[in-house]
């Protein structure tokens, strides 16, 4: 069960932007597993994508389009990632590019492809042709609901989210979607996330705007510390509202502020949604000599099996914490300045157990749903967070028989 998470009923339509959705059976018959995006002409679009050296053809794909073309269509299935693929993964992204663009009537280079699922098997582009005319019928500016639906995969829940800002008196909508549950360490972006806005804005602040908002968001959430080979984040602006953002202004920062607190919405929903998940947790690391070595620590915490199953097990079993901290490899670390708290209440201090620590105290946070790591390496002001999961009985079965 998601934890404190809820599926969206309704989201706001961006104007400029139409989203379709069809039933291509490429892993099971009957599930919403083909989208379509369509783009206003005269749109701009920035994008992140994985590191992952294995990336997937459609990355390779729409990173190439991307640099060679004006977008028009984003087009995505779930069931199969397409990755692991070589040249045949290559062709047959193209071909499904050059197909939608076919019944679109535009040049191929105006779309782009994005996959998800099963790592290492060919693409049934057969069934994603066949399931284009349907895709492409049902396209409305209100189908981002429907949308959400059909980019899933181990989800237990469609994601998105949106807000609407207030720049220099005109209102401006942004609008995203998301998914993911496993295989869940960013590096760049995440998963897969459509964002759109009706505002305009140049690709290279739109591309700043994005960066900037990931590595505030997705780039700081782990569930398994695995790298998707398919990780996409893609924002459109239409900028149909109107309003244009200039650089370096105001305007430009409120847009930003929300593109950022929108990315952590969904990204934060992708960790409450995580394979199995019954815990939400976030990791915080304050008074650090730098952001990345308080990642460092964070993120050895947030990885360590032994510290997530005792969160699934709610028991406060706080030197699994410790040693997390511990062997993390921050340079000349003087351990007694540390101090590390579940919730409010101090677990370590002065080189160990905190004296006025009890175990009722620890366990009364650890039965919560929500949890609050927080460390404090007295030896700097830097801080910074992430957010995990535990891992349950139900993360090994999903990854088990996700094949199956």
């Amino acid at each position: 069960m998601p934890v404190g998470l809820s599926a969206p009923t309704e989201l706001p339509p961006v104007a400029g932007v139409r989203l379709g959705v069809a039933r291509a059976g490429i892993k099971k018959a009957g599930r919403r597993d083909l989208v379509v995006m369509e783009i206003v002409a005269g749109s701009t679009v920035a994008a992140v994508f994985t590191r992952n050296a294995f990336c997937a053809a459609p990355v390779e794909v729409a990173r190439e389009h991307l640099g060679s073309g004006d977008p028009r269509y984003l087009l995505i299935n779930t069931g199969n990632a397409n990755a692991g693929t070589g040249a045949g993964g290559r062709h047959a992204a193209r071909r499904c590019c050059t197909s939608l663009a076919t019944l679109a009537g535009c040049p191929p280079r105006q779309v782009l492809p994005f996959s998800t699922g099963v790592i290492g098997e060919a693409l049934p582009v057969e069934k994603i042709e066949a399931g284009l005319p349907e895709a492409l019928a049902t396209l409305r500016a209100d189908g981002w609901v429907e949308a959400a639906h059909g980019i899933m995969t181990t989800d237990t829940l469609p994601k998105g989210a949106s807000r609407t800002v207030d720049i220099g008196g005109a209102e401006v909508t942004l609008t995203g979607i998301a998914k993911g549950a496993g295989m869940i360490r960013p590096d760049m972006a995440t998963m897969l996330c459509f964002v759109a806005t009706d505002a305009a804005v140049a690709r290279p602040l739109l591309q700043r705007a994005l960066v900037e908002a990931v590595n505030a968001s997705f780039n700081r959430i782990t569930i398994d510390g695995d790298t998707s080979t398919n990780d996409s984040c893609v924002v459109v602006a239409t900028g149909q509202s109107g309003v244009t953002l200039a650089a370096d202004g105001a305007a430009l920062r409120t847009f930003t502020a929300a593109l950022s607190a929108l990315c952590e919405e969904l990204a934060q929903a992708i960790v409450r949604d995580g394979e199995g998940a019954t815990k939400f947790v976030t990791v915080e690391v304050a008074e650090g000599i730098s952001s990345q070595e308080c990642l460092q620590v964070a993120y050895t915490i947030a990885h360590s099996p032994l510290v997530k199953t005792a969160l699934f097990a709610s028991d406060p079993n706080w030197g699994r914490i410790l040693a997390a901290v511990g062997r993390a490899g921050l340079e000349h670390f003087d351990i007694l300045p540390v101090q590390v708290f579940l919730g409010d209440v101090c677990i370590v201090r002065d080189g160990g157990r905190a004296r006025d620590y009890t175990e009722a105290a620890g366990q009364a946070v650890m039965a919560r749903d929500e949890i609050l790591i927080r460390v404090l390496l007295g030896r700097g002001a830097a801080c910074e967070r992430v957010w995990t999961t535990d891992f349950s009985y139900d993360y090994i079965k999903i990854n088990a028989e996700y094949r199956t």
